[in-house]
């Protein structure tokens, strides 16, 4: 008979690929995870897993027996979720992923006021892009996802998510103060053409935003030479003259020495959301969503 936990344990490293990820998302040593893996093995009958550099790859058992635990670990969180529905406790993991932008300037007044109100709760936040943490939503992975979608380049939404807009904000063009632009009260997006871009790394939403407003509006080839998720590092490259960057209201900071932050003509914004699984919805997640709204009400200035 195979144990649950030693399947549980096993579905962690078949997600993450890693004994180490396994180990730091179960909160348990990395060793405690290896000897998991090996009573496994010894119950099975089979090798389940091999080295591979500083990772490890399942063998064909091991994809085969993976696939039945996590469908056996999804189950379970569900049954978890019915019973805190049931209860209407706010109570036990609450498991978030977010966009950088929106990690920084809103999530951590939520989980102080989540946590301070409902002591029982127990946040775990993934930083990731949109098109990597929705799917971990759909799968029962993630309770929340607060991402993000560009007006003009809008993120495509699973069935059965539903989304609350949280913030709708501008974008604004930052370029160094003495970049010939900087003169300007509003740069037009046709204009652009001749600008070496910093932005977020290549399948990110502002990546995917930013090249198909470019193109939109321009005919030239779009250079993005720097690959950078946070926008204060974009920032600083701007400072120091050798990049241009497209940074959402949010994530501009209230210093930001060397740089000019000018309007785009038409106007370039972004949607903040904070995306739920209908059928997963517990006390908890209603919670979160509920005080996201009052956290941005309150430190987002209105568009």
């Amino acid at each position: 008979m195979l144990s649950w936990e030693r399947l549980r344990v096993f579905a962690a490293v078949a997600r993450h690929g890693s004994v180490h990820a396994a180990a730091e998302t179960l909160h348990v040593t990395a060793s405690a995870v290896s000897q998991h893996l090996r009573r496994l093995e010894r119950e099975s009958g089979c090798k389940l897993v091999e080295r591979d550099g500083r990772g490890i790859r399942l063998t064909h058992a091991g994809r085969v027996l993976a696939a039945s635990a996590q469908r056996m670990d999804t189950v379970a969180a569900q049954a978890g979720t019915d019973l805190a529905a049931i209860s209407g406790l706010v109570a036990g993991p609450l498991r978030v992923g977010a966009v950088a932008s929106a990690l920084r300037a809103l999530l951590p007044e939520t989980l102080l006021a989540l946590t301070s109100r409902y002591p029982r709760l127990v946040p775990e936040v993934l930083d990731g892009e949109t098109a990597e943490l929705l799917p971990g939503l759909r799968a029962g992975r993630l309770d929340a996802v607060v991402m993000e979608s560009w007006t003009h380049a809008p993120a495509a939404i699973p069935p059965a998510i539903r989304t609350q807009a949280l913030v709708h904000e501008p974008a604004m063009l930052a370029v160094h103060e003495a970049h010939p632009l900087a003169r300007l009260g509003e740069v037009p997006l046709s204009g652009l053409d001749d600008l070496v871009w910093a932005c977020c790394p290549e399948g990110s939403d502002a990546h995917r935003a930013l090249v198909q407003l470019l193109r939109r509006h321009s005919g030239a080839e779009v250079r993005v030479r720097y690959r950078v998720a946070d926008y204060s590092t974009q920032l600083r490259l701007v400072a120091a003259g050798v990049t241009a960057a497209l940074v959402p209201r949010m994530a501009i900071p209230q210093a930001h020495p060397g740089v000019r932050l000018i309007p785009c003509r038409p106007a370039v914004t972004r949607t903040v959301c904070v995306a739920t699984a209908e059928p997963a919805e517990t006390p908890a997640v209603h919670a979160f969503v509920a005080e996201m709204i009052r956290t941005a009400r309150r430190l987002v200035p209105a568009d």
